[in-house]
């Protein structure tokens, strides 16, 4: 009962504080369903633009190969005037791609060889990909036709030039595909957790001892562990207010994104927000108490801040390494906290089954490490130390 006290009364008076009630229930648990929805939407809805309107290319030489042109014309190229330097015009942006049709195509032809064309763009301009495959996707497609008339023209049949046919047959799913694009959103998850708690947990002990509030705290006849547990859960609290928030959030956001346009399917909706919170729960917990930990090595409220910010990238390391260097998963990966979240939420976004085993090794290794961090913190709120503010 009485860490219930110190429980409500740290909720209260920190509802009352505009700075943790927008960070924990505003800013936190909306960055992300805003950027997300912004973001995607955009590009997709731009990518899929282009895709449907006439390709815009600026042609050199297109007198030397007419009947190209109006192969390319055929399948949507809108042929635009040449351009005097066309590397530098791609280098500076003003064009996406130049089409070069040197004058010795028409020559080599006539004489049945290989006729050379160029398509000068710029890899590392993002924007540029799309329509440079879907050029270079003309030119194959116009190259194997005239090549399969070749043939034909000498009594030979197209096929000879094919020895091998291979059919690629794609294993994936729409909910794989999604989870492939979308492998970002656990990091979103943690994140929120980690600051729907951090300027609370900041408050209760750097802010506390800072203000001085502390020592008066810990004078009362109250055991310092029932202290820490009133404590920790008002930031359980408000971390878990936090993350429902964003899944809720999350699941409505899910909705404006047009995965059925580039074929996917994601499912954000009530089974995946309740297997969320689910997998989170012993992170919440997990963070609450290293939060405090950190926390009570500060001495001021600033201090504090730039520890907690440090903290803050801990989280993104599963994120980066799953991104760059995917593995298969592996039961074992749930017993890692942090890791099991990334995996488990990836997984369901993916279409694929998180049994029982799966969840209950999240859960209990999970917990284990939360209770560890809990008696690490512990510990440090029996030193009298942890009172003085200087």
């Amino acid at each position: 009962m009485k860490a219930l006290t110190v429980f409500f009364k740290e909720v209260k008076e920190n509802l009352r504080d505009k700075r943790t009630v927008m960070s924990a229930l505003l800013y936190g648990p909306l960055i992300g369903p805003i950027m997300f929805v912004a973001i995607l939407s955009t590009s997709v809805t731009r990518d899929l633009n282009k895709a449907d309107q006439p390709l815009k290319v600026p042609v050199i030489g297109a007198q030397y190969a007419p009947n190209l042109i109006r192969a390319l014309k055929q399948q949507g190229l809108q042929p635009e005037p040449p351009i005097a330097d066309p590397e530098a015009a791609v280098r500076h942006q003003d064009a996406d791609l130049v089409l070069r049709i040197p004058a010795s195509y028409g020559k080599a032809w006539s004489k049945g060889e290989s006729a050379q064309v160029e398509v000068i763009y710029d890899a590392s301009r993002h924007d540029t990909s799309g329509p440079e495959q879907r050029l270079e996707k003309m030119l194959r497609t116009y190259a194997a036709s005239q090549g399969a008339m070749r043939l034909v023209a000498r009594g030979l049949s197209p096929d000879l030039m094919a020895p091998i046919r291979i059919d690629v047959r794609d294993q994936s799913t729409p909910e794989s595909r999604a989870g492939m694009m979308f492998g970002i959103l656990p990091y979103f998850f943690v994140l929120t957790v980690f600051l729907g708690g951090m300027y609370l947990a900041i408050d209760l002990t750097a802010g506390e001892r800072e203000r001085q509030s502390l020592e008066p705290l810990f004078a009362n006849p109250l055991p310092r562990w029932k202290i820490l547990l009133g404590k920790l859960g008002a930031i359980c609290a408000f971390s878990l207010a936090s993350l429902l928030i964003s899944v809720v959030a999350f699941g409505v956001a899910g909705r404006f994104v047009p995965t059925d346009k580039l074929g996917m399917t994601l499912d954000l909706g009530v089974a995946f927000g309740a297997r969320v919170l689910l997998l989170m729960l012993p992170l919440v917990v997990l963070l609450a108490a290293l939060q405090t930990l950190v926390a009570a090595f500060a001495k001021s409220y600033r201090e504090a801040q730039t520890y907690l910010q440090i903290l803050m990238f801990v989280p993104i390391v599963p994120s980066i390494m799953l991104t760059f260097s995917p593995v298969k998963v592996a039961t074992w990966m749930y017993a890692v906290p942090v890791l099991a979240q990334q995996i488990g939420i990836t997984q369901l976004l993916r279409g694929s089954a998180v049994g029982a085993p799966q969840i209950g090794l999240c859960l209990a290794c999970g917990f284990a490490a939360a209770l560890v961090a809990l008696l690490a913190t512990a510990r440090v709120y029996r030193s009298e130390r942890l009172a003085i503010s200087a």
